[in-house]
């Protein structure tokens, strides 16, 4: 008998703590989050770093510098035009040693010009996620905390895998802020 994908992801949660706060069904208040067919749509915190680039600033991710980022909270986050903001995921994540994540960003955001990047939160990472949040457009873009801003796919192995994120002692390991580059 096969278990159906979003009974599998409650089984995770619960087995792992995977997700917390978790929202066990699909909330459409807003931009929606929590629980959907075969992911998650996870939600963003009210806490945000506000790229103010100064003139003849090259950004280097070999040698990053918080210097022209302004930290802002709140509800609603305005992105400069062809801007920026660092996000973070109001939930915490386990991910456990059999399963990988690849994260989309909403389509809601994307309809308007807004993507997020997160790379995939590999096996036995941990942490509250950092987002970088565009804007692709000429306006001011609002995006809104407490709300959905991406969906995470779940791909489980039958294997554990060989060397995981906490076995390599990972640069981003079980973050609490918005954690900029790092070599």
């Amino acid at each position: 008998m096969s278990i159906k994908a979003d009974q599998w992801i409650q089984r995770m949660v619960q087995e792992n703590r995977m997700i917390e706060p978790f929202e066990a069904s699909q909330i459409r208040k807003g931009i929606s989050f929590g629980l959907s067919s075969y992911g998650y749509d996870f939600r963003l915190s009210n806490v945000f770093k506000i790229h103010r680039p100064q003139k003849g600033e090259t950004i280097d991710p070999k040698n990053f510098s918080s210097l022209h980022f302004e930290e802002f909270e709140g509800a609603v986050c305005e992105i400069p035009p062809h801007g920026y903001v660092l996000g973070r995921s109001l939930e915490y994540f386990r991910i456990p040693r059999n399963i990988l994540t690849i994260c989309y960003g909403k389509s809601t955001y994307a309809r308007c010009g807004i993507s997020i990047n997160v790379t995939p939160f590999e096996p036995e990472w941990e942490g509250f996620a950092t987002l970088a949040i565009s804007n692709h457009t000429a306006s001011p873009a609002k995006i809104y905390a407490g709300e959905g801003i991406g969906q995470l796919i779940f791909l489980e192995s039958d294997e554990m895998c060989a060397i995981s994120y906490a076995d390599k002692q990972g640069k981003y390991q079980a973050q609490q802020k918005i954690t900029g580059a790092k070599i």
